[in-house]
């Protein structure tokens, strides 16, 4: 079992410690439902009630709340990150054994690193090559010519198409499927054909991809995420998308096909991008917005309709189609009085 004291915690995390640092924890949680030897946080001054209630051993929260902690506290001037910093340390999970389980199907011609962890019912074709370190879950598939960077983990029924590239220390979640055809069809004599998707898919270093996420490769060229992507669960990114450097993208939300979304964005539940748009550094998209055009200034954008009672939505539904005509009756007003 992890023990540490918040003497130890506040050296290895650099935060301050408030109260009795030879405070022991082992464990932690939440501010309502933590018990002795547990470690809670305060990140949000709404919850400060809570906060003067709980069981918790110990906080976690800034200078500024610090006064009313009944508790020993870390002081730190971002709660939530330390928080999640010292979490990861009573993380549990089984260390992984190097090694191919004996139900796993190899491909003479894969490469597989000695210290790579192969497990059940895995399946690795011709010419795929996984790197030190690298962890493949029980009924995952990595198809041809696909590499799996150092230390990556992919969790379980991960697969991995063709063409797919993971940079080091990727975290892929179960159900995930990178590097299946986008979808490319063009009419001809009224019947559908489909466009070759020749591309592949390109994931940098330390990204993680949410459960049962779905990540196209490109037609021509590549489907690219750059380092830090973060992608929560059921998330649609089309062929030939381009996605910055630390962006991250909440549940739901959606992508089509060649839009380029640049570095520190960050999307909400539900939103879409509309193909072939561009959006620029550092924006925030609201949940269940659509983008229908480029995105060239920082700053945070929202589209969509509020919730309302439904009697007064019906009402303002049926005035939406009637816009148009008092934009131009406004517009005849205003062009009178000017006259």
């Amino acid at each position: 079992m992890s023990r540490y004291t918040l003497a130890e915690l506040a050296e290895r995390f650099d935060v301050q410690v408030q109260g009795d640092a030879e405070t022991l924890i082992e464990g932690v949680g939440t501010l309502a439902s933590s018990g002795p030897g547990q470690l809670t946080f305060l990140a949000n001054s709404r919850y400060t009630a809570q906060m003067r209630e709980t069981g918790a051993s110990a906080v976690v929260l800034d200078a500024d709340s610090a006064d009313e902690c009944p508790t020993p506290a870390l002081i730190a001037r971002d709660p939530y990150l330390a928080f999640a910093k010292i979490a990861a340390l009573f993380e549990k999970r089984a260390a992984a054994e190097p090694g191919i389980h004996p139900t796993a199907v190899v491909s003479p011609s894969a490469e597989v690193a000695e210290t790579a962890c192969i497990g059940p019912y895995c399946v690795i074709e011709d010419n795929a090559r996984v790197e030190d370190g690298a962890v493949l879950g029980p009924y995952c598939m990595v198809g041809p010519d696909c590499v799996i960077g150092a230390q990556s983990r992919l969790v379980a029924r991960v697969t991995l198409v063709i063409r797919v590239r993971l940079g080091r220390r990727v975290l892929v979640h179960p159900g995930v499927v990178i590097g299946a055809d986008g979808f490319g069809i063009a009419v001809d004599a009224g019947h559908w054909t489909k466009v070759p998707q020749l591309g592949g898919v390109r994931i940098g270093d330390d990204c993680e991809i949410g459960a049962n996420t779905t990540i196209d490769r490109g037609a021509l060229e590549d489907t690219v995420l750059a380092e830090d992507v973060r992608l929560d669960n059921q998330i649609q990114i089309a062929h030939n998308v381009q996605i910055g450097a630390h962006t991250a993208m909440a549940g739901c939300s959606a992508v089509a096909g060649s839009a380029k979304i640049g570095s520190w964005c960050l999307v909400g539940g539900d939103a879409g991008i509309l193909g072939h748009l561009e959006v620029t550094d550092r924006v925030t998209i609201t949940s269940k917005s659509l983008v229908t055009h480029s995105i060239r200034e920082p700053g945070e954008y929202s589209s969509g309709v509020p919730l309302q009672e439904n009697r007064l939505w019906r009402r303002n539904a049926a005035r939406f189609k009637k816009l148009d005509e008092y934009a131009r009756r406004l517009t005849a007003l205003e062009r009178k009085d000017h006259d």
